[in-house]
């Protein structure tokens, strides 16, 4: 059946915001040229995206023709202002940026290990207004926070979680409380996948699992462009795997004896120390090469195995603060291995983005978030 004459005009609008925010400033021409759509058409939805407040004009095309030049459309970039949150054990780092996603204002702060919860959240709460105020922004439409830890599939909460800091659940509450302003929470490696996927390492692919390496193991599955969370939003938790060359099996309560034991940022550093490097993991894995990496790669490759024998990825990408300092050797590696392993052909990757991953893919969710409202039909 033919769209209804509102709901066409809704596609259309769409259509048009989205080439006005990835190709930016456009004229009436060009909007008809991509779109496909006749000039009447275009000059009606460019009418009503100005009277919407959502595009206005920022200039001319500089197009030497005769007649004058024509003008040049683009997204009112602050019709909404975003914030991104990346949470750590230790401390938060945020962002706050417009529409478009670019950003306005950042800080960062560390929270020492024995603050209590509330003084925690308040020092977090007060940052984020701080922040908000230096860019200028007025309010918040949408927040995306990114943690480790479970995500409720069904509520969207951040689960409790034994060994994590109780501030974290914490502090999404109290955020979702007092922000006139759409709260969003997401496992950290999640968003680290969904920013790989569209900027770094992913770019492209419909199916990956990113392996996340450093104080936390864990890994996040995108298959068939979708991101799989599981039936309790434990999919990926592969620190808990049980594997060879541990000292015992992991528990419900702990992933000691699981692949978490041979890969994360102690037990790193310590594989370090027995090839001579005494730096800390991420420092003994820049310009690593020889020995040291070879045994970690094998560590590696064990967890690496499994998750293709399940889902046959086709690509993995080495994310965490160790899998970006491991680099393009580390990753080489790895994916030697995996070929003695496995029948199944799987590319390994380093993370490009490293350890702004998190922060900027909290930022396209949280941008995503505001566009779908915003750029949806009223009415």
């Amino acid at each position: 059946m033919p769209a209804s004459p509102s709901t066409a005009r809704a596609i259309n609008d769409r259509l048009a915001l989205r080439l006005l925010q990835d190709e930016g400033p456009l004229t009436a021409g060009q909007l008809k040229n991509l779109t496909g759509l006749s000039r009447p058409t275009v000059a009606d939805l460019v009418e009503r995206l100005q009277g919407s407040g959502l595009v206005h004009v920022v200039g001319e095309s500089g197009a030497e023709r005769r007649g004058p030049n024509a003008r040049l459309y683009a997204i009112v970039a602050d019709r909404a202002h975003l914030a991104a949150l990346d949470v750590r054990t230790h401390g938060v780092s945020l962002v706050v940026a417009d529409l478009l996603g670019a950003t306005l204002a950042e800080a960062t702060l560390p929270v020492e290990p024995g603050t209590g919860t509330g003084p925690a959240v308040e020092q977090v709460v007060a940052l984020l207004e701080r922040t908000v105020k230096e860019a200028g922004a007025e309010r918040l439409h949408s927040v995306a926070i990114g943690a480790p830890g479970l995500i409720d599939p069904a509520g969207g909460e951040l689960r409790d979680t034994t060994g994590l800091p109780a501030w974290h659940r914490e502090l999404v509450r109290v955020l979702a409380e007092r922000l006139p302003a759409a709260v969003l929470v997401e496992n950290e490696t999640n968003l680290a996948a969904v920013a790989e996927q569209r900027l770094g390492a992913a770019r492209g692919q419909d199916t990956f699992v990113l392996l996340w390496l450093g104080q936390g193991i864990g890994a996040s599955v995108v298959l068939d462009g979708k991101l799989r969370r599981g039936a309790s939003g434990g999919a990926g938790e592969i620190g808990f795997l049980p594997v060879p060359g541990t000292g015992g099996l992991p528990s419900a309560t702990s992933c000691d004896g699981g692949f978490h034991e041979l890969v994360h940022t102690g037990a790193v550093a310590r594989l370090a120390a027995r090839h001579g490097r005494t730096l800390g993991a991420e420092d003994a894995l820049r310009d690593a090469d020889g020995p040291f990496l070879d045994a970690l790669a094998d560590r590696i490759a064990i967890g690496a195995a499994s998750v293709v024998a399940v889902l046959d990825p086709g690509l993995i990408v080495l994310g965490g603060e160790l899998g970006h300092a491991g680099g393009p050797l580390l990753a080489a590696r790895v994916q030697r291995r995996l070929a003695a392993l496995t029948p199944l052909t799987t590319e390994v990757r380093p993370s490009e983005l490293g350890d702004g991953a998190v922060l900027g893919g909290a930022l396209l969710t949280a941008r995503d978030a505001a566009q779908d409202d915003l750029f949806a039909p009223k009415g």
